[in-house]
C-alpha cells in the first residue's frame, strides 16, 4: 500500500461526506457516525487484507468480505441496530464511489443485514409523564434552582409538544414561546421544519427557567444553556431522567424519549387524529406513526385482562 492510495482513499471519504453533508443533509451525528463506521471497516479489512485497504481493494470486495467484517463486529458486542447502521453507511460510500466510477456496490447491495426484532416504543403512564417534567418532583436535590427549572422546562418540551431532545437543545433564545398558544417552528429531520403547538404549562416551565437562569441568553444564541452559559449537552438531560427513575419507581425504558412516545400515545388514546400526531411529531410516513396505535391496542387488551372476570379462562 502506497502513501498516495492511503491519500486516495482518505480524499474520496472526505468527498463522500461532504456530499451526504451538502445534499443528503444528514445530521451531524449521523455524518459522525457514518464516519466511524467506515473507520471501523478500513480498520477491519487492514487486518483481514493485510494491509491498509486502497479503493482497489475495496471495489474487490465479495460479500463474504462483508459478512465477515459484520461477523467481527458482532464477536465485538455489537447489536444488530447498529450493525444495520454500519451496513448502511457501507452501502451508502459504495453507492457514492459508483457513481464516481471508482467503486461497484454490488458486493455491498448483496450483503444481507441481521433481522431487526419490531419492538414498540414504551411510553410512560400519563401521571409518571407529568411528574418527570415537574420541578417539584425534584425540589429536595442539592442543585442550583435555576438548573432544576432548566431541566423541568426540556423535559416539559418532550412531553408537552412531542419534541425530540435534540430539537429542544437547538432552540434559541428568541424562540421560546411567551404566552399560552404559541406554537413553535421546528427543524427536525431532514431539515424539515414542522409547526407545534406550545401548552401554558410549557410557556410557564419556561418562562419560570428564564426568571432563574443566571446567564445572558443573547437572540441567537441557544434557549438552554448549561451551568458554564454553554450550549446544554443532551447527556445533561439523560442524567436527570435517570436520577428520576430512582425517585419515581420508574423502568430503565423512562428516557427523555420515552417523553415524546408518552405524548404521541397520550394523545391517540384521547381521541387525537392519526393523521394529526404525524404531523406534530414530524414524521415523513403515517407507518411510522401506526406504530402507536398498535401500542394504544396492547394497553387496552392489559387492561382487558386485568379487568373483566372471564379474562383468561
Amino acid at each position: 500500500m502506497t502513501d498516495a492510495a492511503i491519500t486516495d482513499l482518505d480524499a474520496f471519504r472526505r468527498d463522500w461526506l461532504s456530499h451526504l453533508a451538502s445534499e443528503r443533509r444528514l445530521s451531524a451525528k449521523t455524518l459522525e457516525a457514518y464516519g466511524r463506521d467506515l473507520g471501523q471497516f478500513t480498520a477491519f479489512l487492514t487486518d483481514h487484507l493485510g494491509g491498509a485497504p486502497s479503493l482497489a481493494d475495496i471495489a474487490g470486495l465479495k460479500p463474504v468480505d462483508l459478512r465477515a467484517f459484520l461477523g467481527q463486529r458482532r464477536r465485538d458486542g455489537v447489536g444488530n441496530r447498529t450493525l444495520m447502521r454500519q451496513l448502511a453507511a457501507l452501502r451508502s460510500f459504495a453507492r457514492f464511489g459508483e457513481r464516481g466510477g471508482k467503486l461497484t456496490a454490488a458486493a455491498f447491495a448483496a450483503t444481507r443485514g441481521p433481522r431487526l426484532g419490531k419492538s414498540l416504543p414504551r411510553p410512560l403512564e400519563p401521571r409518571a409523564a407529568r411528574a418527570v417534567a415537574d420541578a417539584d418532583t425534584r425540589a429536595g436535590e442539592e442543585r442550583e434552582q435555576w438548573i432544576l427549572a432548566r431541566d423541568a422546562a426540556v423535559l416539559s418540551l418532550l412531553y408537552g409538544s412531542g419534541l425530540r431532545i435534540s430539537e429542544a437543545l437547538s432552540l434559541t433564545r428568541a424562540e421560546a414561546p411567551t404566552s399560552a398558544g404559541d406554537s413553535l417552528t421546528v427543524t427536525g429531520k431532514g431539515n424539515k421544519a414542522r409547526m407545534v403547538p406550545v401548552l401554558p404549562a410549557v410557556v410557564q416551565a419556561i418562562d419560570e427557567y428564564l426568571k432563574l437562569c443566571p446567564w445572558r441568553l443573547p437572540p441567537e444564541g441557544p434557549l438552554f444553556v448549561g451551568a458554564k452559559g454553554g450550549p446544554l449537552s443532551p447527556r445533561i438531560i439523560q442524567l436527570a431522567v435517570e436520577g428520576l427513575r430512582g425517585a419515581l419507581g420508574l423502568p430503565s425504558s423512562a428516557t427523555p424519549h420515552s417523553l415524546r412516545h408518552s405524548f404521541a400515545t397520550h394523545l391517540l388514546g384521547r381521541g387525537g387524529d392519526l393523521r394529526a400526531i404525524q404531523e406534530l411529531l414530524g414524521h415523513a410516513s403515517l407507518s411510522t406513526t401506526q406504530i402507536y396505535t398498535r401500542i394504544d391496542s396492547t394497553r387496552l387488551m392489559a387492561a382487558y385482562d386485568a379487568a373483566h372476570p372471564r379474562a383468561g379462562r
